[in-house]
């Protein structure tokens, strides 16, 4: 895929290529025709997403909800809970290359 057409905010994206091969990421934003910003939790926190071609990215199917809503509690949309919604995906791929 080389356009941002198909994608949406919120997608479950992974690495291609890059010292950020194979790491889970989320669409926060999609910036043009062929970019987008991904942010992780990690090492792509939200105040400093990665800017990423789409080219280099494997696009799941999935796409997570951007609000932070558990039953009747709100909670705050931040690194952390990014990286709990995204833990699911991240111990696929550990799996799958072992």
């Amino acid at each position: 895929m080389e356009s941002t057409i198909d994608v949406k905010v919120g997608q479950v994206v992974r690495s291609k290529s890059g010292r950020d091969k194979g790491e889970v990421f989320l669409i926060l934003q999609v910036v043009d025709n062929s970019n987008v910003t991904i942010v992780n939790g990690k090492s792509r926190k939200l105040a400093n997403p990665k800017l990423k071609n789409i080219k280099h990215l494997y696009i799941y199917k999935d796409v997570l909800e951007l609000s932070a809503t558990n039953e009747d509690k709100y909670y705050q949309f931040d690194d952390a809970y990014l990286r709990k919604i995204l833990k699911p995906y991240s111990e696929v791929v550990d799996k799958q290359e072992v």
